[in-house]
This record gives C-alpha cells, structure tokens and sequence, in this order.
C-alpha cells in the first residue's frame, strides 16, 4: 500500500529507524521494533548507514517489517555511487520483499568525493527513474524547512523541492527543524511556488545536550529557539534534567505541529524505545495492550 494513500485519509504516524552496522545483532532492532509497533504506527521507515552504505542490512530490516505486518515499510534509497542498472536490480529485490514505498534522495556526499559517483547527481533524477520504471512504488522526497545547508538561498531550495514534485514524488518527508514559525513561512513558501503535496514533519526528540547540539548546529544547520536554548543552559551539566525537560518540550513540539496541520509526524526513533514511548503517550498516543507482539 502507498503511504501517499493513507496521507489522502487521515495524519500518518510513523517512526524511523536505522539498520545495525553488518557485524552487530539484529535482535536489539526487533526488539525496539516490537514495543514501537504497540502504538499502531503507519508506516516505518529504515534509512541507509552514512554515503549510502549497510544496504543489505538496511533491505533486511526492512524485509522484517513487511514480515512482521504491523506497519509498512519504508526504505531511504540514495543516488551515492547507484547506477540505473542497479537501481533497478535493487528496488526489484525490494519490491520482492514487499517493499512497495522509498524516500528518494540524493544522499550525503562522502568526504573527499566531489559528486555521487553514480549515474544520478540529484534526488529528482532519481524520483523521475523510479517513477518510470515502478510506477506503482510509493515516493517520498525529502525537504529542509530551515533551507538544505548546501543551497545558497532559499528561492533554490523550493526550486529544487518543485522539481522532485514534477518528477513524480507523492509526499515531502520534511528534516528536523525546531522552529515553528520559520516552518510556517516554508509551507507558505511552498505552496506560493505550486508545491501541493502533503508534508509529514521529521521530529527529532531532545534527550542530549550534545546530540541536539551536534544534529542541530554541526549536522543540519538549523536553529535553536529561545525555549529549546534555556532548556541547554539551565540543564547544561545535568544529563537527567536534561533529558526530562527535552522530553517535555518534544511533546509540546508534537501538539504544535498537529496544530499547523501537518498531514504527519514522523518520529526519529533513534532506535530506542523506552524515551521515545514516553513521549509518544505523552502526546496522545497510547499503546494498544492487546496488540500482538511479533517475535522473531
């Protein structure tokens, strides 16, 4: 099933998360998945491991998803190093794992390489291939509301966002931003360009100092608002309050986007379940006790 269908019907609620490296036990993951999948998520999505790689790993949890049959999967697929070829020998084998959705992107450039060494440079040739070639795959693009760090302005930003719609992406999967109102005047900006696609807004929790730090100012570019900046000062050396208060302020996150009118809330898991469940319910979300857990 396409996640563009059930966007046309309701908000979506979903989590991400990211495959163990080739080495490391699945078994944690499944675990982490089976207590996410009692809050009835619509879709999970898996992303890739940095430049594009741990694909195997990353069709695997994926595969297990499917297999589990509490959510729908979502694979991230990029264009680092990918050939048309390949592509399609991939997406295939997705599809024959009864993958049937993907966010298409262009992938983070590995240091040192000066393009994405494959046959693609730019996520909207990658969506209009796949959308040629599987017409019947469900396609997310990915956007920035705090503008992608490697776009000068804004204007070419949208520009690009515009450009993955006309190739044939279904919905915008949007990257984290804590600022509300420069996430407003991104949607205004959007739909003043003709981009009409539904949003589902990327929330990342606030549980560390230095990870909010770190995907924040280091990773992404984006800002830190007044409120989210006392919480830092206040808890700057006490790790426990910290978390509680980030918490806290991610719940409020999710009530105020449900209040934009997003038409989803995509939590990034950060494959733990027991800080992330907690906001969850603290936002609305209630387990469903008599779900049935899907052991491996």
């Amino acid at each position: 099933m396409k996640i563009a269908d059930i966007l046309k019907k309701k908000m979506t609620f979903s989590f991400e998360v990211f495959p163990p490296k080739e080495k490391q036990p699945i078994e944690p993951l499944i675990n982490t998945l089976n207590q996410l999948y009692q809050f009835q998520p619509d879709f999970v999505s898996c992303t890739y491991g940095a430049g594009g790689t741990n694909v195997g790993r990353n069709m695997e949890i994926c595969h297990e998803i499917k297999k589990a049959g509490m959510a729908i999967p979502m694979t991230h697929f990029t264009c680092i190093s990918n050939t048309r070829e390949g592509i399609k020998r991939e997406l295939e084998e997705y599809i024959s794992k009864g993958v049937e959705n993907v966010l298409a992107l262009r992938g983070d450039i590995p240091s040192g390489w000066e393009d994405t060494r494959g046959d693609f440079q730019h996520a909207n040739q990658l969506i209009a291939f796949i959308k040629e070639n599987f017409p019947d795959m469900g396609i997310a693009a990915a956007g920035a509301p705090e503008k992608h760090i490697q776009c000068d302005t804004f204007e070419e930003d949208i520009a690009h966002i515009r450009m993955k719609q006309d190739a044939g992406a279904d919905f915008i999967m949007s990257q984290l931003c804590y600022d509300l109102e420069q996430f407003e005047r991104w949607v205004e900006m959007l739909r003043k360009a003709g981009i009409h696609l539904p949003i589902v807004v990327g929330v990342m929790p606030v549980l560390n100092k230095e990870a909010t730090l770190r995907m924040t100012l280091s990773m992404n570019g984006c800002s830190i608002p007044r409120e989210l900046a006392e919480i830092i000062s206040r808890y700057y050396n006490n790790p426990e309050d910290f978390k509680k208060a980030g918490k806290e302020y991610t719940i409020k996150q999710i009530f105020r986007y449900m209040n934009l009118g997003v038409n989803g809330i995509h939590i990034y898991s950060l494959n733990k379940y027991e800080d992330v469940s907690e906001i969850v319910q603290g936002a609305g979300w209630r387990k469903n006790l008599d779900q049935k857990v899907i052991l491996r």
